[in-house]
């Protein structure tokens, strides 16, 4: 088994064929949205194959160590996450095929108009644990 991210993107990625925002779809068209991602999820985790999942919001903070007392806190700089990431899925399936499978058929969520949204979405393998080094 090996895990892989997928990763929605706002904007960023290649246009989808169905491209409105959605702040333009209508009540029912974003319901009819995150039904069918906790349809795709549920079904997932009946499977054995969805780790976790989650929707983000644009709102970030960025804090970095500054030695002793109060971390900075700032708006930015971003790389640009907060307007780009929409949400994440984590899945552990058996194989690099089966993942982009996966990430095709989430692609086919309904967006404006309650057409497939077409999304691009980025598959990214996570890195395998390190040996375990004994003496």
């Amino acid at each position: 088994m090996a895990r892989y991210l997928l990763l929605e993107h706002f904007r960023g990625a290649p246009a989808s064929v169905n491209d409105a925002p959605m702040e333009q779809w209508t009540p029912e068209e974003i319901s009819a949205h995150i039904q069918y991602m906790r349809d795709f999820a549920a079904r997932l985790a009946r499977t054995g194959e969805l780790i976790d999942h989650q929707a983000l919001l644009p709102e970030g903070t960025f804090v970095r160590s500054d030695g002793e007392g109060r971390p900075p806190v700032t708006d930015g700089p971003f790389a640009e996450t907060k307007d780009l990431i929409a949400g994440w899925m984590v899945i552990d399936v058996e194989s690099y095929e089966r993942a982009v499978e996966l990430a095709a058929e989430l692609s086919a969520a309904p967006g404006a108009n309650g057409e497939p949204t077409h999304k691009w979405l980025e598959v990214r393998p996570f890195l395998s644990p390190f040996p375990t080094i004994t003496e």
